[in-house]
């Protein structure tokens, strides 16, 4: 099942979801408002890689660096375009040591 009719799915069985448009239109924006914001993250994707790749030193993907300054340059980029993302993890596992 695709995932605008799950959306739909979800707001028709919502009773706090009254309708008023038919279901076919709103399902069509959910899939043009989705099809938009994954665009958006694929600029946003972009510009981060652009900006780990001209750092001075060459930092390799995957290492521990380039997934903290993937994560800090994305956040910002996501801000710029106005969009908040979810909040980070950032405490350690706990365990014993």
């Amino acid at each position: 099942m695709r995932l605008s009719h799950k959306v739909m799915d979800v707001l028709i069985a919502s009773d706090d979801v009254e309708f008023i448009e038919d279901r076919d239109t709103i399902r069509q924006q959910i899939v043009t408002l989705l099809t938009a914001s994954l665009r958006e993250e694929e600029k946003a994707d972009a510009e981060v890689r652009k900006k780990i790749t001209s750092q001075k030193k060459e930092i390799l993907e995957g290492s521990e660096e380039w997934d903290v300054l993937y994560r800090k340059y994305y956040t910002e980029e996501m801000r710029r375009m106005g969009v908040q993302t979810a909040p980070e993890e950032h405490r350690r596992p706990q365990g014993n040591y």
